[in-house]
């Protein structure tokens, strides 16, 4: 494939950029991308491309090219949804809501508006049927991918593939990440409020302590990954919330936990759930207390095809040149892109917008450099696997 899509996707940077700031500004929490999604519908009707509305917020673009296949499409995916974080990134663009597009999700949507303008212009040029899907909701349980496949949006039809990608902050501008096989992690909430008997912390003979059985449960669970997990499957069991209402001299009568489990292996996923509850339960009754335990099953592995994946690695070759795929490794974070990936042959590429500054923080900013090559790996897979031959 000649760098003639790159050139193409270079014209309309200027374009996307705009996109990429206005959505940016104007940046929407999960299942609440109204403005971004009218946006979305008043950029593909300016250009003649056909779409409907699905998971509420969510579009669904159509290109048929010489001839349509509606029944196995190339589906490409961006996600719209930004985090609830008060922007610190000092851009003259910067959301004032107190919402942030802090995981490049503004770039995923402006990317794929523009692959799906690029792929208009050129529809004579390949066969079958190309759909943009922009997703609602990626960063909230249950995830927008659910509620897509739950409307039966892609019922009795099967894709050649699902494509999709993030921004890395790790990789350089120019550079395509990609992985074969498991790549990201299933994802599972883990809330728990233990219950015991406060009281007065001078007396505490008289209580049942929630605060110590929670302190010991917490600790007794970072041994469910240590000590009954295969050690070579990777594994996290985090808590990042504990709240014990009390005072100096106030023990509370409970305490709220939250925390996370991730994995890649969805049989000790589920033996894992199991041993949660069971530590979670008996440790706090030793001391007096009890646990409520909810476990929110949320999304699972991110699988990419290997075939598609070697795909993807001679398209980011031939389109910004030898050096561009990279490899990259595993990642404990997660994706709701994963529910596409275990239905269906998926790919999900990280390109690089380099910066020092991780993802999920007020102050990322993302090099808008990289923006044309976002819109070109999509419109360039998506040729390919539309039998283009350019």
């Amino acid at each position: 494939m000649s760098n003639s899509v790159f050139e193409a996707a270079q014209q309309l940077a200027a374009q996307v950029v705009e996109w990429r700031r206005e959505i940016h500004r104007h940046a929407e929490l999960s299942f609440e991308e109204h403005r971004t999604s009218a946006l979305i519908c008043q950029v593909l009707d300016q250009h003649g491309i056909s779409y409907k509305k699905v998971a509420g917020t969510g579009v669904l673009a159509r290109i048929d090219g010489r001839t349509a296949d509606p029944i196995h499409p190339v589906v490409l995916r961006a996600d719209m949804d930004a985090l609830p974080i008060t922007e610190a990134s000092g851009l003259p663009f910067a959301c004032t809501d107190g919402a942030m597009h802090a995981c490049g999700h503004d770039l995923h949507t402006s990317a794929l508006l523009g692959a799906l303008v690029l792929l208009q212009a050129r529809r004579e040029t390949f066969d079958g049927t190309i759909l943009g899907l922009f997703q609602p909701g990626e960063e909230l349980w249950p995830g927008g991918a659910s509620i897509v496949l739950k409307e039966g949006v892609f019922d009795g039809k099967e894709p050649r593939a699902f494509v999709g990608g993030h921004v890395s902050p790790e990789l350089k501008v120019g550079q395509i990440g990609l992985r074969s096989g498991t790549f990201m992690a299933s994802t599972d909430e883990i809330h728990i409020t233990v219950h015991g008997k406060g009281g007065h912390g001078g007396l505490p003979h008289l209580l049942k302590d929630p605060v110590l059985a929670t302190s010991a449960m917490i600790v007794a669970m970072q041994q469910i990954v240590s000590r009954n997990n295969y050690a070579f499957t990777p594994s996290v069991l985090s808590f990042g919330r504990v709240i014990a209402d009390g005072a100096t001299n106030i023990i509370p009568d409970q305490v709220e936990v939250e925390g996370t489990f991730r994995t890649m292996d969805e049989e000790w996923r589920k033996e894992a759930h199991r041993r949660i509850r069971e530590v979670a339960e008996q440790t706090t009754a030793a001391y007096g207390c009890t646990a409520e335990v909810d476990l929110m099953v949320g999304y699972p592995c991110v699988l990419n095809d290997e075939r598609l994946t070697a795909t993807a690695r001679e398209v980011a070759a031939e389109t910004f040149g030898a050096q561009a795929a990279v490899d990259i490794p595993r990642r404990m974070t997660a994706e709701d892109f994963g529910s596409y990936s275990v239905r269906y042959p998926s790919v999900f590429f990280r390109w690089g917008v380099e910066c020092d500054i991780p993802l999920h923080n007020a102050a990322f900013v993302a090099d808008e450099r990289a923006i044309p090559y976002g819109v070109a790996m999509l419109a360039a897979m998506a040729l390919r696997l539309s039998g283009c031959a350019e």
